[in-house]
């Protein structure tokens, strides 16, 4: 029974992950396919660019509640004395990357997905917030100074097991979630291939925005 309740969890972590928000908000808010514009990627950060600020937004909250939403439901199965308290982290882990994996090979999509960042965000929220808002301290720090959310996607990612390490909250963290860090970032660099390439180029694109602007009456 208890396999069969894990395997059904991890169904729907997969299942919310794939939940393709970029996507389905720009074709039913604005009629527009944001894979079709801007860098083609279905992610929160194309979203601001090419459907604006307040899209973006939406997306990334969403997409940040997808992987927070997956990470928690192992608090559920411990509720319901499926896995022991010792097992909640575990779960978390393996629930949340789940739901970054839909997200980064959505069902509903093709299996094209964005880079998962925000989601991996949002599993890190559930699973360790404090550390969660510093490193988004960090990646607002690096954004604004350079303009490129790559970089700041990347730095912050890279932070995060490193903070683990220095143990910047006075305790030591568990192997376990420094093990987890460095997978976070492993994942941001590969799905950041390309931008790392651009970016050494020279070439990478800044925070601006090309919002496609709809004509009324069209």
């Amino acid at each position: 029974m208890n396999v069969l309740f894990i395997s059904i969890t991890t169904v729907v972590a997969y299942l919310l992950g794939s939940i393709p928000t970029a996507v389905w908000y720009g074709l039913g808010f604005f009629g527009v396919d944001v894979r079709q514009h801007g860098s083609g990627n279905a992610g929160a950060t194309n979203t601001f660019r090419v459907l604006g600020k307040r899209a973006g937004t939406i997306v990334m909250l969403v997409d940040v509640l997808k992987g927070y939403t997956a990470a928690i439901m192992a608090n559920l199965l411990w509720y319901l004395d499926v896995i022991t308290q010792n097992e909640i982290m575990t779960f978390e882990i393996v629930f949340g990357l789940v739901a970054v994996i839909g997200h980064l090979y959505p069902i509903f999509a093709g299996f094209k997905g964005g880079k998962g960042v925000a989601s991996l965000l949002g599993m890190v929220l559930a699973i360790h917030p404090e550390m969660a808002l510093l490193c988004i301290g960090i990646f607002l720090l690096v954004v604004i100074a350079s303009q490129y959310v790559s970089l700041g996607s990347i730095l912050a990612a890279l932070a995060f097991p490193v903070l683990l390490l220095l143990r910047v909250f006075g305790e030591k963290e568990s192997p376990l979630l420094i093990v987890f860090g460095f997978v976070v970032f492993l994942m941001v660099v590969l799905t950041h291939q390309k931008n790392i390439g651009r970016l050494m180029r020279g070439q990478e694109n800044r925070t601006v925005l090309i919002r496609l602007r709809k004509k009324r009456g069209e």
